[in-house]
């Protein structure tokens, strides 16, 4: 019998790419399954989704604004256009399952889903979980971690530990280093960095690299460097003049950046991290300060406590990320140990391990 499906949440690469590649693997296990995505206009969601193939709608709905009080005044009225649109479109597809993922979109839908008595399942990617998720995990059906000890936020005969979904195509990255080099303009035999700061981009991290971009080149090491949207056209026209930089705003195709690349410079995100750990690179991580409780920070010191990462705080990142990235491009050594350890921490069948479990729960 076929089954519909509901999956809400976005706002960032770490909430949709998870998502996407939970509706690949149910649709791989149930072919006939129908998805409807909902996500929050404006949203990088309601770009990303169609381009895999997927339907989806987006809700008129921001979080709170704590910088600038005054654009929170219109945000009782979005809630409110929110519920009801929601109340619309769940009405209106009947699913027998919403998955939520995380982001502005994820609460209404989910919510509005329990109250029908519909079962919710939520995939919490990072070791601390999101105010919302914490209010819905109490009506959950199930919850997907990606590391033990989340029972201080959801009830623990409710979790499942799986790890976080990572793309298929960077779980199984089909192009080999020296093709994956050359659609980057790059040389072969020379060691390559990809710096990569999240969509929005990482301001320490790019002004460390904008700063000594003209020394890569005396140092035989070339740049893959994704700078993210926020100044994207100054540091583009910092990097683009040297021809061992390959710069620009955001990579589509990851695993062509993951198969040409030595090391990897990023924020430790906790899909970052999870990428990451399956394509076993060599890594320095620059956690994002400002991240609820820290929790970037938590994930690259799980990492680095095991030996399988390098950190650098984004508050040192200006005096020191530079010449650790150095350090460790010499260090042939020190990639190979790196390399060793992160590969023992990959999870490679999240999305099917989820995907089994939804099917399985819900009798598809």
């Amino acid at each position: 019998m076929q089954k519909k499906i509901i999956i809400a949440g976005g706002g960032t690469g770490g909430h949709i790419f998870p998502a996407i590649a939970i509706a690949n693997a149910i649709k791989k296990l149930a072919p006939d399954t129908e998805f409807l995505f909902i996500g929050a206009q404006g949203k990088m969601e309601m770009e990303k989704v169609p381009q895999a193939g997927y339907h989806i709608e987006g809700l008129d709905i921001a979080g709170f604004n704590r910088s600038n009080i005054f654009k929170n005044i219109s945000l009782p009225l979005k809630l409110i256009r929110s519920f009801l649109k929601v109340k619309k479109l769940v009405n209106r597809f009947g699913p027998d399952a919403v998955i939520g993922v995380g982001g502005y979109s994820t609460f209404p839908v989910l919510r509005y889903a329990q109250q029908k008595n519909i079962p919710t399942f939520i995939h919490e990617a990072n070791s601390f979980a999101g105010k919302s998720n914490i209010l819905l995990g109490t009506r959950a059906t199930k919850i997907f971690v990606a590391t033990a000890g989340m029972e201080k936020f959801f009830p623990a005969a409710k979790l499942m530990i799986t790890g976080n979904p990572v793309r298929k195509s960077i779980v199984d990255i089909t192009v080999s280093k020296d093709q994956a080099l050359q659609r980057f303009g790059l040389e072969k035999n020379k060691i390559t960095i990809l710096v990569m700061g999240g969509s929005l981009g990482a301001k320490s991290m790019n002004d460390v690299i904008a700063a000594h971009v003209h020394e890569f080149i005396s140092l035989d090491i070339q740049l893959i460097w994704q700078t993210g949207k926020n100044n994207a056209a100054a540091y583009k026209e910092r990097g683009s003049v040297f021809p061992n930089i390959w710069v620009d705003t955001f990579i589509t195709e990851m695993e062509q950046a993951y198969a040409a690349a030595d090391i990897v410079v990023s924020r430790a995100g906790a899909m970052s991290v999870a990428e990451i750990c399956v394509v076993k690179k060599p890594a320095i991580f620059v956690p994002y300060p400002h991240a609820a409780e820290d929790h970037q920070t938590v994930n690259a010191m799980h990492l680095v406590n095991k030996g399988a990462a390098l950190i650098v705080r984004d508050q040192d990142a200006l005096k020191e990320l530079f010449s650790k990235m150095v350090a460790l491009a010499k260090d042939t050594d020190l990639q190979k140990t790196l390399q060793e350890k992160i590969a023992t921490l990959g999870i490679a069948n999240a999305d099917e391990v989820v995907a089994t479990e939804i099917l399985n729960t819900i009798g598809g």
